[in-house]
């Protein structure tokens, strides 16, 4: 019985981590398409929002911040389609990969990292380009 109750709790231990990444994923999913959508409506000073306190201390304005994406990150300026792949826990930040095609159909992968924010919201504390698979349309 004791062995039962120990393989019961070690379950749970590693379910507990898991059952946090389900309870993120609508909200997480749900601040990095607000971001799109500000950029879409070239409302930087609202994608600007939903960055981290760190990001924003780097760029400072949503202006330099609208800039830095125009140009590092056209994909995310002007995507065509966003599709939300996994989200993981890494490094003890939850990261959410994101597909996106932009106008002219290539495919980039990004990986979000995101931070908790004020009142249980998130943050996108980064955005790293990844390799892309070849994806089949």
């Amino acid at each position: 019985m004791r062995r039962l109750c120990l393989a019961l709790v070690a379950m749970l231990a590693l379910a507990a981590p898991l059952r946090a990444e389900e309870d993120a994923a609508p909200a997480i999913r749900d601040v990095i398409r607000s971001q799109i959508d500000a950029f879409l409506a070239e409302d930087v000073e609202r994608a600007f929002s939903y960055a981290s306190p760190g990001i924003q201390g780097v760029f400072r304005t949503p202006e330099t911040f609208g800039r830095m994406v125009r140009q590092g990150y056209p994909m995310v300026w002007r995507p065509d389609e966003v599709r939300f792949l996994e989200l993981e826990e890494r490094d003890g930040a939850l990261h959410q990969r994101v597909l996106i095609e932009d106008a002219e159909g290539a495919r980039h992968l990004l990986d979000y990292r995101m931070e908790p924010g004020r009142e249980g919201g998130w943050t996108i504390d980064g955005v790293r380009i990844l390799e892309a698979p070849e994806v089949a349309a």
